[in-house]
């Protein structure tokens, strides 16, 4: 006959167990709580940073738009949108408007272009690259205010070294900073000058990390320099080159130094003695310092920010608009799988 001892109770493993420590208790709960709480401790710095140096002049602009404020005086009256309908009301606004767009489409076309063509140069294996790419980023270095007043003096109407290179081949002196679109033309040069090399870079950084053995496999099926540049390169790269764009995009619709210090011996430097080339930053930066009228200037820099947002929204639709026409097969493929599926019910 065999004995078997009674099953132990959960009640008396219950009692068994040792009773946990509050020291114990206390650190599982700390534990816990550093491991839900911490990731926003991380992040926290960054969003203060943003919520002080971003968040609060955007929303103070707007406060400064809503009233009649003096840079002198101070704050007025609340006038809601008048400032608004003032500067929407006014020539010189729109002028400015024109004059920035027409500025950026002179930069950022070309300047995109050539930062294609120089970051695909160097990724082509030259001899130096270091060399070369330090030499790219030069321009870039260089302060706006030097840029601006040596190529200020290069496009001198009187001795400028642009009207003596024409003469030289029988084109007559030009009007850099009296003519509207010469004016234009230029500052788009100064612009593309400090920032074609940056972008470059940008781009070979994204070409460099393209795979080798597309460039290889495209190659022994026959592909030439071109076909593998627009099938293979330009794809691979379209994340940074959108990028690209919108920081060309922004950077070209704020440009200030440049407008400012190309002619700074009519009318103060406020873009020509007809604002010719005054840029709306300009046209803010006349408003605020000149007419000493921040309410007006604080609803030019809204709107300004309200275009811009609006050309980079144009932007990115349109960029998801590329990126889900590639994503989808073409036409024929479709209707094959179509077809295919059809056949199989």
């Amino acid at each position: 006959m065999t004995l078997t001892a009674p099953p132990r109770s959960v009640v008396d493993d219950r009692a068994a167990e040792p009773a946990r420590s509050p020291r114990r208790t206390w650190r599982h709960r700390l534990s816990v709580l550093d491991q839900k709480g911490s990731p926003y401790a991380y992040v926290a710095p960054f969003f203060l940073l943003f919520g002080l140096v971003g968040l609060f002049p955007l929303v103070y602009t707007v406060f400064v738009a809503l009233h009649d404020w003096d840079l002198l005086k101070g704050q007025g009256d609340f006038v809601g949108a008048t400032n608004f309908t003032e500067i929407l009301a006014d020539p010189m606004f729109w002028n400015s408007i024109g004059n920035t767009l027409s500025i950026f489409i002179l930069s950022a076309v070309p300047q995109l272009a050539v930062a294609l063509l120089v970051a695909y140069l160097l990724d082509r294996g030259l001899r130096a690259p270091t060399f070369w790419r330090m030499s790219v980023l030069i321009p870039f270095v260089v302060t706006p205010v030097a840029v601006a007043l040596i190529f200020s003096s290069i496009f001198n109407e009187a001795d400028g070294l642009a009207n003596n290179l024409l003469n030289l081949i029988g084109i007559p002196d030009q009007l850099w900073k009296r003519d509207p679109f010469l004016s234009h033309l230029a500052i788009a040069i100064m612009v593309n000058f400090r920032w074609t090399g940056y972008n470059a870079l940008i781009l070979l950084a994204a070409m460099q990390a393209v795979p080798r053995d597309l460039y290889e496999s495209a190659a022994i099926d026959g592909a030439g320099s071109a076909r593998r540049f627009f099938s293979i390169t330009l794809p691979s790269i379209r994340p940074t080159l959108i990028f690209v764009i919108i920081t060309a995009t922004i950077g070209g619709l704020q440009v200030f130094a440049e407008p400012r210090l190309f002619d700074v011996s009519t009318a103060g430097g406020i873009g020509g003695s007809e604002r010719q080339f005054q840029t709306t930053v300009l046209f803010l930066w006349e408003m605020a310092f000149f007419r000493r009228n921040l309410g007006e200037a604080s609803a030019v820099a809204i709107l300004l920010f309200l275009l811009i947002v609006g050309i980079g929204l144009i932007n990115f639709l349109l960029s998801r608009r590329i990126a889900t026409g590639d994503a989808r097969p073409p036409r024929r493929e479709r209707s094959r799988i179509r077809s295919r599926a059809g056949g199989a019910r």
